[in-house]
């Protein structure tokens, strides 16, 4: 591959998800180095004056500082972009950075949004008591609910914004008909993919208008960084992301980019494979638990829209014990290979109790409406053989009186 290939569009656009993956965005210097260059750089410097004014007023490409552009990070947003679907990308520090992002530098006051009502705990934050502060009204709904969304729409309604599958109870949302009727009314549809990536599901082709991730999630995959990406049209990226990130500065490490680029270089391997080591569990899961939550199953309420829109079940779900948060921490105590973490898309298997981790700030009520009780945990299942996992379960739950 020559030193700008991984650059160019007229080229990358033909590479098929897996090339893109390991390939896409990537630059070389005169170096020639394979692996992707670390540019810890906080700013840059110029051959002469002409060349600032230039780069500042836009009427030359370059780098001018690491709070707009880095080499590196910039070779991670392209990578994210070909594997989405999209014009641009641009990264942040977290996931949330991204949906903070994303959402900010398109509201004010006297606008409205109407988001899902089944999200993760700091997402449904934004918009129960942060947009509310700046004049924002947002209407909560349940995402399921084709005609909840439709009778939400208001004249000022800006944004639709929701997550599927939810956290963590992997509601599926009707992606296609949520953009398409945002499209019709003029409403710009904001997606949060952290729970499948691209390599399981790409919002775009279902019509969404801008995809938001934590990067931290199945994209790194390995518990090492934190980012997070907001991909759109080149428009949107750059007439209103850009003005907003460059000047609040939500900004992605080119360490952690750098990381992020090696991992989306096994992604597909690793989301495929702990796919099907979900599946395995999750059947064996089934067998032991009063209700479980998993879009592969046949028992899921969304089972045929779930396989409509991703291409493998990804390695999260979640199971409901009768027993409540006691029963809940008896089966968490007892693990002995899976972790206590509140984290997912990890390689390694993590289990929580989202009522007292992640939705904690949600408070009993605000969790009740979501339909998360205190017999609820997520499991996040990794690369480790499926069977070591059944076992591992199989004793928590006997011990736990399962």
């Amino acid at each position: 591959m020559k030193r700008t290939t991984g650059q160019d569009r007229t080229k990358t656009q033909h590479w098929r998800p897996a090339t893109r993956a390991v390939r896409g965005g990537t630059w070389r210097s005169e170096m020639g180095e394979t692996s992707e260059a670390l540019f810890l750089t906080s700013g840059f410097s110029y051959d002469d004056a002409a060349t600032v004014a230039a780069r500042f007023a836009g009427e030359e490409e370059g780098m001018t500082y690491s709070r707009l552009q880095n080499p590196t990070v910039a070779m991670l947003e392209e990578r994210i972009a070909l594997l989405e679907g999209a014009e641009a990308c641009r990264t942040q520090a977290s996931g949330m950075a991204a949906m903070t992002a994303a959402l900010l530098c398109q509201l004010s006051a006297g606008d409205h949004m109407v988001t899902a009502r089944a999200a993760f705990g700091s997402c449904r934050w934004l918009g129960d008591h942060l947009l509310p502060r700046f004049g924002v009204e947002v209407t909560t709904i349940d995402a399921r609910d084709n005609a909840a969304w439709e009778a939400a729409i208001r004249p000022n309604t800006k944004v639709f914004f929701f997550e599927s599958p939810a956290n963590p109870t992997m509601d599926i949302a009707d992606i296609e008909f949520i953009c398409g009727l945002a499209r019709a009314h003029g409403i710009t549809s904001v997606v949060d993919n952290a729970f499948c990536s691209p390599a399981l599901q790409r919002p775009m082709k279902f019509g969404a208008d801008v995809v938001a991730y934590s990067a931290t999630k199945l994209m790194d995959g390995q518990g090492r960084v934190l980012a997070g990406a907001v991909c759109g049209t080149e428009e949107f990226i750059n007439d209103k992301l850009l003005p907003f990130q460059r000047n609040t500065g939500p900004n992605l490490s080119p360490f952690n980019a750098w990381v992020v680029l090696k991992g989306l270089e096994t992604l597909d391997l690793r989301a495929r494979r702990q796919s099907e080591n979900a599946l395995k569990v999750g059947r064996f899961v089934e067998s032991r638990v009063p209700t479980i939550l998993h879009p592969w199953l046949e028992s899921h309420p969304q089972h045929a829209l779930a396989h409509k829109q991703m291409d493998a079940c990804g390695p999260i779900f979640a199971m409901v014990l009768d027993g409540g948060r006691a029963q809940a921490h008896a089966v968490l105590d007892a693990l002995e290979l899976i972790d206590i973490s509140n984290n997912i898309g990890d390689s390694r298997s993590l289990m929580c109790h989202p009522a007292s981790s992640t939705h904690h700030n949600m408070g009993p009520e605000g969790r009740e409406a979501m339909g998360i009780g205190e017999g609820m945990l997520r499991l996040n299942v990794g690369l480790e053989d499926a069977d070591d996992l059944i076992e591992d379960l199989d004793q928590a739950f006997t011990k736990a009186g399962l």
